[in-house]
Protein backbone atom coordinates (compact mmCIF):
# COMPACT_ATOMS: atom_id res chain seq x y z
CA UNK A 1 0.00 0.00 0.00
CA UNK A 2 1.29 3.91 -0.76
CA UNK A 3 0.35 6.73 0.32
CA UNK A 4 -0.41 9.86 -1.77
CA UNK A 5 2.38 11.31 -2.22
CA UNK A 6 4.15 7.64 -2.90
CA UNK A 7 5.73 7.06 0.50
CA UNK A 8 4.89 3.82 2.01
CA UNK A 9 2.09 3.34 4.00
CA UNK A 10 2.85 2.93 8.17
CA UNK A 11 0.45 0.56 8.97
CA UNK A 12 1.05 -0.16 12.79
CA UNK A 13 -0.46 -3.90 13.74
CA UNK A 14 -1.24 -4.43 17.13
CA UNK A 15 -2.44 -7.47 19.18
CA UNK A 16 -4.11 -7.57 22.33
CA UNK A 17 -4.93 -10.05 25.01
CA UNK A 18 -5.08 -10.86 28.57
CA UNK A 19 -3.56 -12.77 31.71
CA UNK A 20 -5.59 -13.63 34.66
CA UNK A 21 -8.90 -12.53 35.50
CA UNK A 22 -11.09 -9.83 36.49
CA UNK A 23 -12.93 -11.74 39.63
CA UNK A 24 -12.68 -9.86 42.92
CA UNK A 25 -16.09 -11.31 44.45
CA UNK A 26 -18.09 -14.45 44.73
CA UNK A 27 -21.51 -14.93 46.12
CA UNK A 28 -22.70 -12.70 49.08
CA UNK A 29 -19.68 -10.32 48.09
CA UNK A 30 -16.72 -13.16 49.23
CA UNK A 31 -13.51 -12.10 48.11
CA UNK A 32 -11.86 -15.07 45.53
CA UNK A 33 -8.47 -12.96 44.94
CA UNK A 34 -6.05 -15.63 45.28
CA UNK A 35 -8.08 -18.57 45.97
CA UNK A 36 -8.01 -21.48 43.29
CA UNK A 37 -8.90 -20.73 40.23
CA UNK A 38 -8.68 -16.62 40.96
CA UNK A 39 -5.73 -15.11 39.78
CA UNK A 40 -3.92 -11.93 42.16
CA UNK A 41 -3.19 -10.67 39.17
CA UNK A 42 -4.49 -8.99 36.02
CA UNK A 43 -2.43 -8.28 32.96
CA UNK A 44 -3.26 -6.82 29.55
CA UNK A 45 -0.67 -6.70 27.21
CA UNK A 46 -0.21 -6.33 23.03
CA UNK A 47 2.29 -7.67 20.35
CA UNK A 48 3.38 -5.11 18.07
CA UNK A 49 3.61 -7.49 15.11
CA UNK A 50 5.69 -6.00 11.33
CA UNK A 51 4.79 -8.79 9.15
CA UNK A 52 1.51 -10.10 11.35
CA UNK A 53 0.84 -12.18 7.67
CA UNK A 54 4.27 -14.03 7.01
CA UNK A 55 4.36 -14.69 11.01
CA UNK A 56 0.47 -16.52 11.12
CA UNK A 57 1.49 -18.62 7.96
CA UNK A 58 5.10 -19.26 9.71
CA UNK A 59 2.65 -20.21 13.31
CA UNK A 60 0.14 -22.39 10.70
CA UNK A 61 2.85 -24.26 9.40
CA UNK A 62 4.82 -25.24 12.47
CA UNK A 63 1.18 -26.33 13.88
CA UNK A 64 0.56 -28.84 10.80
CA UNK A 65 4.17 -30.11 10.99
CA UNK A 66 3.98 -30.83 14.87
CA UNK A 67 0.60 -32.46 13.60
CA UNK A 68 1.80 -34.58 11.47
CA UNK A 69 4.80 -35.60 14.06
CA UNK A 70 3.91 -39.32 15.25
CA UNK A 71 5.71 -38.21 18.59
CA UNK A 72 2.39 -35.96 19.48
CA UNK A 73 0.15 -38.83 17.75
CA UNK A 74 -1.39 -40.25 21.27
CA UNK A 75 -1.64 -36.60 22.87
CA UNK A 76 -5.19 -35.37 24.18
CA UNK A 77 -4.41 -31.95 23.32
CA UNK A 78 -3.41 -32.69 19.77
CA UNK A 79 -6.46 -34.30 18.71
CA UNK A 80 -9.04 -32.16 16.78
CA UNK A 81 -11.84 -33.05 19.60
CA UNK A 82 -10.15 -31.12 22.21
CA UNK A 83 -10.48 -28.18 19.69
CA UNK A 84 -7.19 -27.25 21.48
CA UNK A 85 -3.24 -27.47 19.81
CA UNK A 86 -5.50 -28.39 17.07
CA UNK A 87 -6.92 -25.45 16.32
CA UNK A 88 -4.72 -22.92 17.70
CA UNK A 89 -1.67 -22.49 19.88
CA UNK A 90 -2.67 -21.71 23.68
CA UNK A 91 0.43 -21.86 26.03
CA UNK A 92 -1.82 -22.89 29.23
CA UNK A 93 -2.88 -25.90 26.56
CA UNK A 94 0.16 -26.73 24.91
CA UNK A 95 2.07 -29.61 26.00
CA UNK A 96 5.89 -28.64 27.08
CA UNK A 97 7.76 -29.54 23.81
CA UNK A 98 5.10 -27.65 21.49
CA UNK A 99 5.49 -24.77 23.81
CA UNK A 100 9.29 -24.79 23.22
CA UNK A 101 8.77 -24.95 19.64
CA UNK A 102 6.35 -22.17 19.57
CA UNK A 103 9.50 -20.41 21.69
CA UNK A 104 11.73 -20.93 19.27
CA UNK A 105 9.66 -19.56 16.42
CA UNK A 106 8.50 -16.09 18.45
CA UNK A 107 12.65 -15.38 19.03
CA UNK A 108 13.15 -13.39 15.97
CA UNK A 109 12.98 -9.44 15.04
CA UNK A 110 9.86 -7.86 13.99
CA UNK A 111 7.67 -8.87 17.49
CA UNK A 112 7.99 -6.17 20.23
CA UNK A 113 5.81 -7.44 23.41
CA UNK A 114 4.06 -4.08 25.86
CA UNK A 115 2.11 -5.13 29.29
CA UNK A 116 0.98 -3.27 32.09
CA UNK A 117 0.35 -5.29 35.59
CA UNK A 118 -1.86 -4.62 37.79
CA UNK A 119 -2.06 -5.98 41.35
CA UNK A 120 -5.99 -7.27 42.38
CA UNK A 121 -5.29 -6.73 45.93
CA UNK A 122 -4.57 -3.21 45.67
CA UNK A 123 -7.83 -2.88 43.44
CA UNK A 124 -9.62 -4.54 45.82
CA UNK A 125 -8.65 -2.03 48.17
CA UNK A 126 -9.62 0.95 45.54
CA UNK A 127 -13.19 -1.02 45.39
CA UNK A 128 -13.53 -1.16 48.75
CA UNK A 129 -12.74 2.31 49.32
CA UNK A 130 -15.38 3.38 46.48
CA UNK A 131 -17.83 1.39 47.82
CA UNK A 132 -17.48 3.28 51.05
CA UNK A 133 -17.44 7.03 49.21
CA UNK A 134 -20.56 5.36 46.65
CA UNK A 135 -22.82 2.78 48.13
CA UNK A 136 -24.44 2.35 44.94
CA UNK A 137 -21.07 1.64 42.61
CA UNK A 138 -20.82 -1.84 41.77
CA UNK A 139 -17.19 -3.08 40.62
CA UNK A 140 -17.20 -4.07 36.69
CA UNK A 141 -14.10 -5.96 35.09
CA UNK A 142 -15.19 -4.10 31.88
CA UNK A 143 -14.29 -1.29 34.14
CA UNK A 144 -10.82 -2.81 34.92
CA UNK A 145 -10.17 -3.99 31.27
CA UNK A 146 -10.93 -0.37 29.85
CA UNK A 147 -8.71 1.34 32.51
CA UNK A 148 -5.72 -0.72 31.54
CA UNK A 149 -6.24 -0.04 27.79
CA UNK A 150 -5.83 3.82 28.71
CA UNK A 151 -2.82 2.95 30.68
CA UNK A 152 -1.49 0.28 28.01
CA UNK A 153 -1.95 2.58 24.82
CA UNK A 154 -1.23 6.42 26.08
CA UNK A 155 2.21 6.57 24.62
CA UNK A 156 1.54 4.22 21.28
CA UNK A 157 -1.18 5.73 19.29
CA UNK A 158 1.09 9.02 17.73
CA UNK A 159 4.03 7.62 15.60
CA UNK A 160 2.11 5.90 12.76
CA UNK A 161 -0.49 6.70 9.98
CA UNK A 162 -2.67 4.34 10.64
CA UNK A 163 -3.21 2.14 13.58
CA UNK A 164 -5.11 -2.10 13.09
CA UNK A 165 -6.34 -2.72 16.76
CA UNK A 166 -7.04 -6.99 16.94
CA UNK A 167 -8.53 -7.52 20.30
CA UNK A 168 -9.39 -10.91 21.75
CA UNK A 169 -12.75 -11.66 21.80
CA UNK A 170 -14.10 -12.03 25.49
CA UNK A 171 -17.36 -11.10 25.89
CA UNK A 172 -20.56 -12.11 23.93
CA UNK A 173 -21.25 -8.40 23.13
CA UNK A 174 -19.62 -6.14 21.26
CA UNK A 175 -17.62 -3.99 22.72
CA UNK A 176 -16.18 -2.13 19.75
CA UNK A 177 -17.27 1.11 20.99
CA UNK A 178 -16.43 1.41 24.49
CA UNK A 179 -12.49 -0.12 23.55
CA UNK A 180 -12.41 2.90 20.96
CA UNK A 181 -13.31 5.78 23.77
CA UNK A 182 -10.38 4.03 25.54
CA UNK A 183 -8.16 4.27 23.07
CA UNK A 184 -9.10 7.89 22.10
CA UNK A 185 -8.84 8.70 26.00
CA UNK A 186 -5.60 7.46 25.63
CA UNK A 187 -3.96 9.61 22.88
CA UNK A 188 -5.92 12.27 24.23
CA UNK A 189 -4.31 12.33 27.31
CA UNK A 190 -1.11 12.13 25.91
CA UNK A 191 -1.24 15.05 23.45
CA UNK A 192 -2.30 16.98 27.02
CA UNK A 193 0.54 15.68 28.08
CA UNK A 194 3.34 16.05 25.66
CA UNK A 195 1.68 18.17 22.93
CA UNK A 196 1.44 15.71 20.23
CA UNK A 197 -1.93 15.38 18.70
CA UNK A 198 -2.40 12.51 16.46
CA UNK A 199 -5.89 12.10 14.24
CA UNK A 200 -4.69 8.64 12.40
CA UNK A 201 -7.84 6.57 12.24
CA UNK A 202 -7.89 3.44 14.10
CA UNK A 203 -9.43 0.27 13.41
CA UNK A 204 -10.47 -1.85 15.71
CA UNK A 205 -11.58 -6.00 15.62
CA UNK A 206 -12.16 -8.23 18.29
CA UNK A 207 -10.97 -12.03 16.94
CA UNK A 208 -11.06 -15.45 18.19
CA UNK A 209 -7.17 -16.56 18.56
CA UNK A 210 -8.05 -19.20 16.57
CA UNK A 211 -8.92 -17.12 13.13
CA UNK A 212 -5.99 -14.51 14.04
CA UNK A 213 -2.80 -16.40 14.12
CA UNK A 214 -0.99 -13.35 15.84
CA UNK A 215 -3.39 -13.24 18.95
CA UNK A 216 -1.65 -16.81 19.73
CA UNK A 217 1.77 -15.12 19.76
CA UNK A 218 0.46 -12.52 22.58
CA UNK A 219 -1.12 -15.41 24.36
CA UNK A 220 2.66 -17.12 24.55
CA UNK A 221 4.07 -13.76 25.95
CA UNK A 222 1.42 -13.18 28.64
CA UNK A 223 1.49 -17.13 29.68
CA UNK A 224 5.30 -16.28 30.60
CA UNK A 225 4.74 -12.85 32.11
CA UNK A 226 1.90 -14.38 34.34
CA UNK A 227 3.95 -17.21 35.13
CA UNK A 228 6.23 -15.09 36.59
CA UNK A 229 3.77 -12.85 38.92
CA UNK A 230 1.50 -15.76 39.91
CA UNK A 231 4.35 -18.31 40.17
CA UNK A 232 7.39 -16.82 40.46
CA UNK A 233 8.91 -18.79 38.05
CA UNK A 234 11.03 -16.23 35.32
CA UNK A 235 13.04 -18.57 33.02
CA UNK A 236 10.46 -18.18 30.29
CA UNK A 237 10.22 -14.69 30.91
CA UNK A 238 14.30 -14.63 30.37
CA UNK A 239 14.01 -16.79 27.34
CA UNK A 240 11.59 -14.18 25.31
CA UNK A 241 13.35 -10.99 27.10
CA UNK A 242 14.52 -9.57 23.92
CA UNK A 243 10.93 -9.26 22.52
CA UNK A 244 9.83 -7.20 25.67
CA UNK A 245 9.85 -3.69 25.10
CA UNK A 246 7.97 -2.36 28.08
CA UNK A 247 6.16 -3.38 30.89
CA UNK A 248 4.66 -1.63 33.58
CA UNK A 249 3.61 -2.47 36.71
CA UNK A 250 1.84 0.18 38.12
CA UNK A 251 0.85 -1.18 41.60
CA UNK A 252 4.65 -1.74 42.18
CA UNK A 253 4.96 1.53 44.24
CA UNK A 254 8.22 1.12 46.82
CA UNK A 255 9.95 3.26 44.54
CA UNK A 256 7.78 5.78 43.03
CA UNK A 257 3.89 6.33 42.88
CA UNK A 258 3.19 5.84 39.02
CA UNK A 259 4.62 1.72 39.83
CA UNK A 260 7.96 1.04 38.25
CA UNK A 261 8.55 0.19 34.32
CA UNK A 262 10.68 -2.45 33.23
CA UNK A 263 12.21 -2.40 29.38
CA UNK A 264 15.94 -3.97 27.39
CA UNK A 265 18.01 -1.85 30.11
CA UNK A 266 15.78 -2.62 33.69
CA UNK A 267 15.05 -6.36 33.10
CA UNK A 268 12.00 -7.94 34.93
CA UNK A 269 13.69 -10.39 37.06
CA UNK A 270 12.39 -12.57 40.04
CA UNK A 271 14.83 -10.67 42.64
CA UNK A 272 12.85 -7.44 41.15
CA UNK A 273 9.23 -8.93 42.70
CA UNK A 274 10.73 -9.60 46.11
CA UNK A 275 8.66 -7.44 48.43
CA UNK A 276 5.50 -7.16 46.93
CA UNK A 277 2.17 -7.78 49.07
CA UNK A 278 1.39 -11.29 48.98
CA UNK A 279 -1.69 -12.83 49.96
Amino acid sequence: MVEENGSPAATRHYFVDEAGDGTLFGRRGKVLVGTPGCSRFFILGFADITDPTRLACELASLRAHLLADPYFAGVPSMQPGARKTALAFHAKDDVPEVRREVFSLLLRPGIRFFAVVKSKLKLLEYVRQRNQRDPEYRYSSKELYDHLVKRLFKEQLHKDARYRIYFSRRWKADRTEALRRALHTARARFAKQHGILSTAPIHIEARSPRDCACLQVVDYFLWALQRLYERREDRFVKLLWPMFRLVHDIDDTREAPYGVYYAQKKPLILAALEGLQEI
